[in-house]
């Protein structure tokens, strides 16, 4: 199958062409016939399957076609509500690659920059409204953003949303929305809470499944190295020795331990960059254009970046510290091996990190190949250093608790309001 295939527009297809795209993924391939025939739709995909293409192109020709039976207005036509700045900033840039023949004007706002360029815009004009919630609310209460014209409401990472508690703020923003309109709700996850919301939002929606979270796409090559949490520094430096590896995206747990990776790189003359919540907005862009443009060659993110960023041809994703929720292994090494193409995730794990392993294990229903060779191996105790380290770990445990490797999810999950679909006039 191919764009062509689709019933597109003439517009878009030109911008398809130009971006070099021909061949629809399979979540594209099924949601754009159902929005285009203006139904609402329950998307379950995880980032990476080509998810804000297969919603942005028919949104893109719906409005294109309002736009030529009727006179035009300066009205906010369709919202897309995202939980993060650079995810919302990626769709807004999609949108605009899309959309660059039919002259519907899309536009991005977030918070942690000021609203000023943002309220210029608003009163200029915008047809496409890319939203995070908290600054999206803020403006309609300063009286910015009116969406009494909405058409199409997109809910994007739904369960990201959840995990950031901004399910609130949303019902808030559904609320203020007509009731007259197209819903299209997407999620990685689908716990009860999101069901629930996706209940009472959607009108008779088709559904679409693609890539469960428990599965890795087979174009990832998985790597696993055994390494003690001392030498994970030093096996870093060793493997971004290889001149080949020209970007790599490496994870880690927290925000100091990002910061504490970049110092070390940077000491050893590797250009890298840091992004995560404590990094304001624009050193948190800086880092993201300076790594899209390969000035900066590896950028190193906490997992709230993880579903954010979307970087075109990244080879490499390098877990340097295991996450502790199963889940979001999947979604990390996700970043690369997109849309069909080809990516190495290379997974450093320590003793403590075993336990993460298994379950990551459990959840993708396969052992990750182990690298046998390689400078750092774990090294063999004494019995003597064996009783200190367990006795360490011992007082450790009793001092802190042990960690919970799965994460509590938010209960409160209330209904919101309710949703009937534009083209139906209900």
């Amino acid at each position: 199958m191919s764009f062509q295939d689709l019933n597109l527009i003439e517009p878009i297809l030109k911008a398809l062409k130009t971006e070099g795209y021909t061949t629809p993924t399979p979540i594209q391939a099924k949601s754009i016939p159902i929005i285009l025939k203006k139904h609402d739709l329950l998307g379950t995909a995880q980032t990476g399957t080509g998810k804000t293409a297969a919603f942005s192109i028919p949104i893109l020709q719906l409005l294109y076609q309002d736009k030529q039976q009727h006179k035009e207005q300066k009205t906010i036509k369709a919202l897309v509500l995202t939980p993060t700045r650079e995810l919302a900033i990626q769709i807004e840039e999609s949108m605009k690659a899309y959309g660059r023949h039919t002259g519907l004007r899309p536009f991005v706002v977030f918070g942690g920059v000021s609203q000023n360029p943002q309220t210029e815009a608003l009163r200029r004009g915008v047809d496409i409204l890319i939203a995070t919630p908290g600054r999206l609310l803020d403006l309609m209460n300063q009286g910015f953003i009116k969406l009494d014209h909405l058409k199409i409401l997109v809910l994007d990472e739904a369960d990201r949303m959840l995990d950031m508690g901004f399910v609130h703020d949303v019902k808030k923003i559904i609320a203020k929305v007509p009731r007259q309109r197209q819903t299209l709700f997407f999620s990685a996850t689908m716990p009860s809470e999101i069901q629930n919301l996706a209940d009472t939002i959607l009108y008779k929606p088709e559904k679409v499944e693609v890539a469960p979270v428990s599965s890795t796409a087979d174009t990832i090559q998985q790597v696993l190295y055994y390494v003690d949490k001392d030498d994970k520094r030093a096996l870093l430096q060793h493997i971004l020795k290889d001149k080949t590896i020209a970007t790599a995206l490496v994870f880690t747990r927290t925000k100091h331990g990002a910061d504490k990776v970049v110092k070390d790189l940077s000491k050893a003359g590797i250009t890298a960059e840091a992004i995560h919540g404590n990094k304001s907005q624009n050193a948190r862009q800086r880092a993201l254009t300076n790594f899209k443009a390969r000035t900066t060659r590896v950028l190193v993110a906490t997992d709230i970046a993880a579903r954010g960023i979307d970087i075109d041809e990244l080879t490499h994703v390098i877990n340097y510290e295991i996450p502790n929720i199963p889940e979001t292994y999947v979604h990390r090494i996700g970043r690369t091996g997109r849309a069909g193409a080809s990516g190495i995730a290379l997974t450093f794990c320590d003793e403590e990190e075993k336990d993460f392993l298994k379950d990551i294990h459990k959840l993708i229903n396969k052992a990750i190949p182990v690298q046998e060779e390689h400078p750092y191996p774990v090294k063999q105790l004494t019995t003597a250093e064996r009783i200190a380290k367990e006795l360490k770990n011992s007082a450790h445990a009793k001092k802190g608790g042990p960690r919970n490797p799965s994460a509590a999810r938010n209960p409160n999950a209330n209904k919101a309001g309710g949703n009937r679909n534009w083209r139906r006039g209900k």
